[in-house]
């Protein structure tokens, strides 16, 4: 049997997807995993932020579109990138387990984020970490970086920046855990809904190939990320926008934080909420209408008008 999994090209996206690959082929013997590498549109689209692209989806649409053409029978996101709706005809079917979500500082000199000097030029393609970065230091000067995790290494490197700002996971999961000079807290930097971990989608209906990777699924990373994306879901939000979440569980108990902020960190709207797992994706409701009465409402307006 061949399974046909759609991917990114990117390194980190590949890295992903092989690992996925390995898990199945060696639970499942007889199953033949192939790596199709799609190109998105965000992959495309280098010269400008994300935030200037327009649209959500951007690093999955082509691989969703793949999958209802039967090109490929299984995709492997980066459970960031994925928009809160997705296609009637495809579903989220498993989570592996979750690699850790916070955000990473890298610079020249081994400075933390609260030693850097004045003004110092820090790279980030997320208005999210942007908004809480200039919160916490509104002396920084924050510049758009994109490409893959070498380019923008690269621009480090190279000085045109003091420091640059990338996720934990996709630099553990690239064997590149020592280039940070920092891991952020959580407390300091609320991830992105969903960052950490990775999303297996699939064709509602097929269940051949939902069979062969339920395995893999860790309910505890199922039931976290399902919060996160409920809470983004009724934000209407998509990820270029500076919204946050990130949620944790205790035995039975969900505890949920969630954020929206001004895109240049003036006002930041945070809260937190807890409950039992069985209800979790409604905590992310209950706490997103809760930071929307809080004024979320008013912000996200001017971020949407400003973009």
């Amino acid at each position: 049997m061949i399974l046909k999994i759609g991917t990114r090209g990117s390194k980190l996206a590949m890295t992903q997807s092989l690992w996925v690959k390995e898990k199945i082929e060696a639970k499942h013997p007889q199953v033949r995993v192939e790596l199709v590498k799609i190109t998105t549109t965000g992959d495309k689209i280098l010269d400008s932020p994300l935030s200037k692209v327009g649209g959500k989806g951007l690093f999955v649409k082509e691989i969703e579109e793949a999958l209802l053409e039967k090109r490929v029978d299984l995709a492997v996101h980066s459970m960031k990138d994925v928009p809160a709706e997705l296609p009637d005809a495809l579903m989220l079917s498993t989570f592996p387990e979750r690699e850790d979500p916070r955000d990473a500082l890298i610079s020249l000199d081994n400075r933390t984020l609260d030693q850097l000097p004045p003004g110092a030029k820090v790279g980030t393609s997320s208005l999210r970490r942007g908004a809480q970065l200039l919160h916490i230091r509104p002396d920084l000067k924050l510049l758009s970086l994109r490409g893959n995790v070498d380019t923008r290494l690269r621009k480090l490197t190279f000085g045109e920046l003091s420091a640059i700002i990338l996720a934990t996971a996709g630099l553990k999961r690239l064997g590149l855990e020592d280039r940070i000079t920092q891991v952020i807290s959580c407390e300091k930097v609320l991830p992105a809904v969903g960052q950490g971990a990775l999303g297996l989608e699939v064709r509602r209906g097929d269940t051949q190939t939902m069979g062969l990777i339920d395995f893999m699924n860790h309910e505890p990373t199922e039931i976290t990320v399902r919060t996160e994306r409920a809470f983004l879901e009724k934000l209407e939000g998509g990820c270029q926008v500076p919204i946050a979440g990130f949620a944790t569980l205790d035995r039975e108990t969900v505890h949920f934080t969630g954020m929206v902020a001004e895109l240049d960190g003036s006002r930041l709207i945070r809260d937190e909420i807890s409950g039992n797992k069985n209800q979790a994706e409604e905590l992310g409701v209950t706490l997103a209408g809760k930071l929307l009465k809080d004024g979320a409402a008013e912000i996200l307006e001017r971020v949407y008008g400003a973009i």
